[in-house]
């Protein structure tokens, strides 16, 4: 059963490099959104396995977003990986304070990536 991943990220080539790599290595079905908005409609209607979003984005930032899902019981524990071009130790403290597991500064490879997600997924499927 493929891994259910959630990609909340603004910008259509970081959603399509990331959308990419993680389907591209078999285990992973991506749902991209470009905004917080879209991910919060999403996420009360579905099961995802893990979320992946920006910090830096337009209206809901990635930081609302993960205060936002750490409140949703369905989404309480699920796997968070921010990625950000922003690699401001203040925000980075502040992500993972908020409930991310992990966090990816771009530019990052698609090996990064991977190895990020493959220990948090499913017992590290990925």
């Amino acid at each position: 059963m493929p891994i259910r991943v959630l990609l909340v990220e603004d910008s259509q080539a970081m959603r399509t490099f990331v959308g990419s790599v993680l389907e591209a290595a078999g285990d992973y079905t991506v749902d991209e959104v470009k905004d917080g908005f879209d991910a919060l409609r999403l996420l009360p209607r579905a099961d995802y396995d893990l979320v992946i979003t920006d910090i830096n984005m337009p209206d809901i930032n990635g930081l609302e977003l993960i205060r936002a899902i750490r409140q949703q019981p369905r989404h309480a524990s699920t796997p968070l990986v921010v990625i950000t071009t922003n690699d401001r130790e203040r925000d980075v403290e502040r992500a993972l304070k908020l409930g991310a597991t992990s966090v990816l500064t771009k530019p990052f490879a698609a090996e990064d990536l991977l190895a990020t997600v493959s220990g948090m997924t499913a017992g590290g499927r990925g």
